[in-house]
């Protein structure tokens, strides 16, 4: 099999790191603080969420109003850039990063796939030559409006966004990685896959 007939599809929290990189971003942009005085407002719509009664773009779109609207775009950009090349390292499991070097060695193309904002995860995972598709942010006049741009890529989202994405006809081999029910649509498209692989391994 020619590496270049192999995908390799990656969810990014809780798989590649070892924690919600959403909630660590924010703490690192607003300070603990206020990243914890944030926490006890919104506190009603995370319960809401884990309860099953306000969905995950609600819930996201709320956290992220309260912590980033208004936000200027480039700035908010120039902190993700920051956070990837500092923090987000402390969060990386040394066996998924193994996984990825040794795929990279090999030719395969990688994917990451998630939920959480492109914007912290593209500087990332450029460093390793691998594409990501993830959820994205609504700006206005250059300024970050709280809200998603489209759907949170999560559960049957990412099996739509691959396939508008990626012609998978083209693999012979598709691989995935994820950690939560929120993947199983991706898995649903792969030939083998891998569920929690790295979990206690950080």
């Amino acid at each position: 099999m020619k590496p270049s007939q192999i995908l390799v599809l990656f969810d990014f929290d809780g798989t590649i790191t070892s924690r919600d990189t959403l909630f660590a971003f924010a703490k690192f942009v607003s300070g603990r603080f206020q990243f914890l005085f944030g926490l006890i407002i919104l506190l009603p719509v995370l319960i809401g969420h884990r309860l099953g009664v306000v969905s995950a773009q609600r819930a996201k779109e709320a956290f992220l109003t309260y912590y980033f609207e208004g936000f200027d775009l480039k700035g908010f950009n120039e902190r993700c850039v920051q956070f990837a090349s500092g923090i987000l390292n402390k969060y990386i499991r040394p066996e998924a990063l193994d996984s990825i070097q040794s795929y990279s060695a090999n030719g395969a193309k990688m994917v990451i796939i998630s939920a959480s904002p492109e914007n912290w995860i593209i500087p990332w995972a450029h460093r390793y030559n691998i594409e990501v598709i993830s959820t994205r942010l609504d700006v206005q006049g250059g300024k970050l409006t709280g809200k998603l741009k489209g759907k949170n890529c999560n559960y049957e989202e990412k099996a739509v966004r691959i396939q508008q994405k990626i012609d998978l006809s083209k693999y012979s081999k598709i691989i995935a990685y994820g950690d939560s029910d929120g993947d199983k649509a991706m898995f649903a498209l792969a030939s083998k896959t891998y569920f929690k692989p790295f979990r206690g391994k950080s």
